[in-house]
């Protein structure tokens, strides 16, 4: 029987995008490359665009040939070389989470820092479990099981806050807009989400900031948007969403979402300030 073709997973394809930037700045050709190892071209290519899986010990060769001597770099892609084929948690509902989603995941667990841009929703490693199941049912068509289950697996999600070692660092910035939403079935849903904010602001790696509703015209306003960022050499990695889709942009296309997200960020009132208008927010909603 023929061996299954071999599924990019997308840490195998950030290892071959990144295997593919630093033979580039060797400068030398894939078949350059792919000589200095003894390998035929298609190999190479194969490789880098994540056909083809790459053992730790070759990987290792690959990166003298890149003069790549850094250790944490090369410890980094050994660490993601030897995970790529690994299942993650979130395979465990993988009658539940779509590809995307969980390649989503999978990016988040691997990150060192998110940068969120929601000028719609809560981000979900800031919901709360109400508020992650009122929002997937109502933007979904998924049944009732299937939205509790979404909603496990959004709240397994945010465990990368407090990993051992290693929290993920979270910039969070949320449009005001997004705070005003209401929940007939369920009126304290809103509230409740509001203190979950305002409690994990004390968190030394979460920082919030609120987009007002008056704020000057800034990149935000084209979409929101997700920056995920890895240990060096590992390049950025950027998340657009939409109605259950999502595409990615990554390497050097990443750039102007990071610069934008200065400008976003600039835009926004200060953190003190934020956390001062979702208390208020907060409080309003007791009356």
């Amino acid at each position: 029987m023929p061996n299954s073709p071999l599924v990019p997973t997308v840490r195998r394809r950030r290892l071959g995008a990144t295997l593919r930037k630093l033979r580039n700045d060797a400068g030398l050709t894939l078949d350059e490359a792919a000589t200095a190892m003894g390998w035929q071209s298609p190999k190479m290519s194969k490789i880098e665009n994540a056909v083809q899986a790459i053992r730790p010990n070759d990987l290792a060769a690959l990166l003298d040939v890149y003069g790549v001597t850094d250790p944490e770099a090369r410890g980094t892609l050994d660490r993601l070389c030897k995970d790529a084929g690994k299942r993650g948690w979130w395979q465990t509902y993988s009658g539940i989470v779509l590809p995307p989603y969980a390649d989503y995941i999978s990016l988040e667990s691997d990150a060192e820092q998110i940068c969120d841009w929601a000028p719609l929703l809560v981000p979900g490693l800031l919901q709360t479990a109400a508020y992650a199941r009122e929002t997937i049912a109502g933007i979904t068509t998924r049944t009732p099981e299937e939205v509790a289950a979404l909603a496990e697996v959004r709240m397994a999600r945010q465990s990368v806050l407090t990993r051992p070692g290693s929290p993920l660092e979270l910039w969070a910035i949320l449009h005001e807009a997004a705070l005003h939403q209401r929940f007939a079935a369920r009126p304290a849903t809103m509230r409740e989400q509001l203190r979950r904010l305002l409690d994990v602001s004390d968190m030394p790696n979460v920082t919030v900031q609120i987009m007002p509703l008056a704020s000057t015209p800034h990149p935000g306003l084209e979409g929101g948007f997700t920056l995920a960022r890895f240990p060096r050499p590992v390049p950025d990695v950027v998340l657009l969403e939409n109605l259950g889709r999502a595409a990615y942009v990554e390497g050097d296309n990443a750039a102007p979402f990071a610069r934008a997200y200065e400008r976003i960020r600039a835009a926004a009132l200060s953190v003190e300030d934020s956390l001062v208008r979702i208390a208020e927010l907060e409080e309003g909603l007791r009356k």
